[in-house]
């Protein structure tokens, strides 16, 4: 898949994703067992299918830039105030976003590619680092976002994609338990190499 080319804010190329991304995105919703088409999704961005072509290229590179702006690290995650339920909030929402069949054709497509894999976990590490550091403000123990990954991306991945089992909301409630419980005392890596170090995607929002 192509590299994410970069768009001037505002501009007519972001007009255009946005207005594709939100057809695919409605197509899907509205019947996530029919495949859909250039054709269809060209029609309800109200574009003709050649602009869809020369940005994405084909069918499955553009259902895989749809699904990996899912993972996009997020400045604007919600600030519920309180580190264990933006916690609940945000592992509910990667859950729901990777276990759509989009997000899983993103993380098998990515899974035997060490650099795109790389990338995909700098999205979750980018979003789990922003939480750690707003608890941190607000005067809350917080792990690193090392044992975030570990405890509870780890599980959901090897679940959804190696096993192909759903991962209950009560699960996900167990595992910010299991971390929020037990924050203050995963405060270092021990010994071992941060994530942070080897991500493909910044981490300084």
């Amino acid at each position: 898949m192509a590299d994410r080319v970069l768009i001037r804010p505002g501009g007519r190329s972001e007009r255009i994703q946005k207005a594709v991304h939100a057809a695919v995105n409605a197509l899907k919703a509205e019947n996530p067992d029919r495949e859909i088409t250039i054709a269809q999704i060209a029609e309800r961005a109200n574009l003709p299918p050649s602009t869809i072509y020369r940005r994405w290229g084909n069918l499955a590179d553009l259902l895989a830039a749809v699904a990996e702006e899912r993972f996009l690290a997020d400045p604007a995650v919600p600030d519920t105030g309180a580190f264990k339920s933006d916690l609940t909030m945000w592992l509910e929402q990667f859950v729901d976003d990777i276990s759509s069949g989009p997000g899983m054709v993103l993380l098998e497509e990515r899974v035997a590619n060490v650099v795109l894999a790389r990338k995909t976990a700098g999205y979750a590490y980018a979003n789990l680092d922003l939480l750690c550091r707003r608890a941190q403000a607000r005067g809350e123990p917080a792990p690193t976002p090392d044992w975030l990954m570990n405890l509870l991306v780890a599980p959901v991945i090897y679940r959804l994609l190696f096993i192909r089992q759903t991962v209950s909301k009560p699960f996900q409630a167990k595992l910010v338990e299991l971390v929020t419980s037990h924050a203050s005392e995963l405060t270092d890596n021990h010994s071992q190499p941060s994530m942070g170090e080897l991500v493909e995607f910044p981490i300084d929002l």
